[in-house]
């Protein structure tokens, strides 16, 4: 085993011992500790987009980010409602064009975009696993995200390694195939059955076929936001967004997938499993 493969796996286990005690424990302890990933993975979006002043000073639109992405996960644990989410999210968007406005020329409509969309991409994006850990029997189907995202890519890297010939996105990913991604969501679905029978058939009864169509759902959309990761990464010419897992990259490294799997794994439990709103 090279050394390269052994941090890889040193590092996943210490964020798997984080996640696994922070997503029982929830509450407070876990939205704070989504949003400090928040705030680091929208650093590195911003560095990574050019947004940041010198490339790597915070500067007035980059901070409403911060503020606003603070404010959101505050408001998310006081207040659930949607309309002040909403609110919040629309009173960034406002405050980033009055800052625009006021410093015009000096920043491009590019960079703003980046930053409005940066706020949505991570910290409220990433801000959905807190929300299904809330739902009912949240502390077992929160695991679906993990399921979609990490494990989906396990499946997929050992499917396509092993019989993968059809390359899915050879201009983003080449090593990536058709019968891995096939892989990836055979594998989520098994392991999705698997806490369904486990754990979530005496918690809550009759849902194992919901569970199965959540999984296969989001574990397509996984794949997506790591793809798009991926399209983001190669814009902007750079390998990782960053270097503060071991092996792994940044946040958004480690994360990509996890970010877009977690609002629709929220919305398809709400719809399939909950029965709607």
């Amino acid at each position: 085993m090279s050394e390269n493969m052994m941090t890889r796996i040193i590092s996943g286990g210490c964020i798997l011992v984080v996640a696994v005690a922070c997503n029982y424990i929830g509450g407070p302890l876990l939205l704070g500790l989504l949003l400090v990933c928040s705030l680091i993975g929208l650093y590195e979006f911003y560095r990574a987009c050019d947004v940041l002043e010198g490339g790597k000073r915070i500067n007035a639109p980059t901070l409403v980010g911060y503020l606003s992405a603070i404010a959101y996960y505050l408001f998310l644990l006081f207040r659930k409602d949607t309309e002040h989410l909403l609110f919040i999210i629309v009173t960034m968007i406002v405050l980033t064009m009055l800052v625009y406005i006021f410093t015009f020329p000096k920043l491009h409509a590019t960079q703003v975009a980046y930053c409005i969309f940066g706020f949505v991409y991570v910290p409220v994006m990433l801000s959905f696993i807190y929300r299904v850990r809330e739902l009912e029997g949240g502390i077992y189907t929160v695991w679906l995200i993990f399921i979609v995202s990490w494990v989906c890519d396990t499946f997929a890297y050992l499917v396509g390694m092993a019989i993968g010939k059809h390359k899915l996105a050879p201009r983003l990913s080449p090593k990536k195939s058709i019968e891995g991604a096939i892989g990836g969501i055979a594998g989520s679905v098994l392991a999705g059955f698997l806490l369904s029978y486990f754990l979530l058939e005496k918690e809550m009864p009759q849902v194992t076929i919901g569970i199965l169509i959540v999984c296969a759902i989001g574990a397509v959309v996984s794949q997506t936001g790591d793809l798009a990761a991926s399209a983001i990464k190669r814009n902007h010419d750079i390998k990782d967004y960053g270097k503060l897992i071991p092996g792994h990259g940044g946040i958004l490294d480690r994360f990509d997938s996890v970010i877009f799997a977690a609002p629709m794994i929220y919305f398809l439990l709400v719809f399939i499993v909950h029965g709607g709103f």
